[in-house]
């Protein structure tokens, strides 16, 4: 593993597969948030079972953790050596003709997600597991046996208006780094073929779609709170 971590290609090819964990990842993560919208009582049963089942606690979650970990220092690894690497300057070179803004500012759109991920773990996982595994239930989030409760806690945080402006920021960001990222974890991996306008397409709409759709929620909770 560290032999392929040492060449470009390797690391390359090892941030695509954390790229493409995380879209699966954050395409189910939209999928139960937008059930907070249609039902909520089936946006509590699913995230129940999410946040109960062994699989998912004890195998799955630390995967999760590891692959954001893992994608971020990579992205800033490649980002230092790419630096390191350019013989002339953009400016020289008139990169901007050459390259797309996203393309420019990963790193700074994955700097901020960064930030963003942190106060999203501050707002959300870190009370779930301190409720329901270090002091109990503390702030009335269990409800009479029935499990943490998901959907109050959920709407709870979206009531103060300088959360839902942050997180809609976050997602534009979001947004900004998939509409780069998703092709580039393509052509990382050798996709060049007859389905790569196809691809192309797919990516943006994923790109636009997912983080609108969030911002939707937040929006939606906020106003109907």
């Amino acid at each position: 593993m560290s032999g392929i971590l040492n060449s470009s290609i390797g690391r390359k090819f090892a941030m695509a597969l954390s790229a493409f964990f995380l879209m699966i990842f954050l395409l189910q993560h939209f999928v139960i948030n937008s059930l907070s919208v249609i039902n909520p009582d089936s946006f509590n049963e699913v995230s129940h079972f999410m946040g109960t089942n062994w699989l998912i606690q004890y195998i799955m979650q630390p995967v999760l953790i590891f692959g954001v970990i893992f994608h971020f220092i990579m992205g800033f690894i490649l980002e230092i050596r790419n630096k390191k690497a350019r013989n002339i300057s953009y400016a020289k070179n008139n990169g901007g003709a050459n390259s797309t803004w996203m393309s420019r500012n990963m790193i700074y759109s994955g700097l901020f997600i960064l930030i963003f991920l942190v106060i999203h773990f501050i707002d959300f996982w870190i009370p779930e597991i301190n409720t329901k595994y270090i002091q109990g239930d503390m702030s009335g989030l269990l409800a009479d046996g029935e499990g943490y409760r998901y959907y109050e806690e959920l709407t709870h945080k979206f009531v103060p208006i300088w959360r839902v402006a942050f997180y809609c920021l976050g997602f534009v960001f979001l947004a900004l780094h998939l509409l780069h990222g998703f092709m580039s974890a393509f052509q990382s991996v050798g996709a060049n073929n007859k389905y790569t306008q196809g691809l192309k397409g797919f990516g943006k709409a994923y790109a636009i779609i997912i983080p609108l759709g969030f911002i939707f929620i937040a929006l939606f909770h906020h106003f109907n709170h």
